[in-house]
């Protein structure tokens, strides 16, 4: 076992992880998140670029690539949205089950991932067990209507989203573009719909622009691209490669969600803890079925 692959791999449970609860206590609104989060990725993307001395795409290549970056950051906005309405400890495993959910069924569809019938049974029974880990980490023991509706309308944002955080996986794939290419042209696009939203905001609402608390979240960008950076890293053939890579960086919705408990007073009794950590525990599992099956 190569432990500074896993290590490297591991990346993204810190990253990932952080990222949201870290947003999240920082503050705003979510137009000042994206904003903030963007540039952030935009500077460390940028920084990688120079000291990489990295090709840049051109042609459907670099379109392809920015197409991914606004898919990303037009999902993360509606994120943003639902940890308004739920907290991240609620929304994020949802929008993680989501996200696997989009890949496995991607993979089968159009990548001819899960050849044989034993293959597409085995990954379907793995994939309803995704649903019902994230239904657990969103189990109420006192349920109220107030509760249920926005958990409802922000599972509806989440499901949304997930078209974006497809095409920012998909995107790259379809150009055949490596993962460390495709990154400056990806926060370029995420830029350009963070700018585009906080102009569009600016005409009803104060601008973000000229929030501090904007310019903070370049902070929780960095978490984002380290996360990114090392989960490329770690994807690679001769490290982890793709199918390993993508289970540990799935460990951060762990983090994620007892981070966003813990930190954010978003808090659970000790049976909802419970059934969340059990749900937590079903999501990760199945998920390392989706890829090895």
């Amino acid at each position: 076992m190569n432990i500074v692959a896993i290590l490297i791999g591991l990346g993204p449970l810190l990253g990932w992880g952080l990222y949201p609860t870290i947003a999240s206590k920082i503050g705003g609104r979510p137009v000042n998140q994206i904003l903030g989060s963007t540039i952030g990725t935009l500077i460390f993307a940028f920084i990688l670029f120079m000291v990489k001395d990295l090709p840049f795409p051109n042609g459907s290549k670099l379109l392809l690539a920015i197409l991914s970056g606004v898919g990303w950051a037009v999902a993360q906005i509606i994120t943003f949205q639902s940890f308004k309405m739920v907290g991240s400890s609620r929304a994020m495993p949802v929008t993680t089950a989501f996200q696997l959910l989009g890949a496995s069924l991607w993979g089968m569809i159009h990548l001819g991932d899960w050849p044989t019938l034993t293959d597409k049974i085995i990954g379907i029974i793995a994939l309803v067990l995704i649903i019902i880990g994230a239904k657990m980490t969103v189990w109420s023991e006192h349920k109220n209507e107030e509760d249920s509706k926005m958990m409802k309308k922000a599972i509806i944002y989440l499901a949304i989203g997930e078209i974006g955080y497809w095409a920012y996986s998909a995107a790259p794939q379809e150009a055949k573009l490596g993962g460390m290419e495709a990154f400056l042209p990806q926060a370029i696009g995420m830029l350009l719909v963070s700018v585009a939203y906080a102009l569009f905001l600016s005409f009803k609402e104060k601008s973000a622009f000229t929030e501090s608390v904007s310019y903070k979240h370049i902070f929780s960008g960095f978490f984002f691209a380290f996360a990114a950076l090392t989960y490329l890293i770690s994807a690679q053939p001769n490290m982890n490669g793709l199918a390993t890579g993508f289970i540990l960086s799935q460990t951060s919705v762990v983090l994620a969600t007892l981070t966003g408990i813990w930190f954010l007073g978003q808090k659970k009794s000790k049976k909802e803890m419970t059934i969340t950590i059990v749900g937590l525990i079903l999501i990760i599992l199945a998920a390392t079925v989706t890829v090895i099956v």
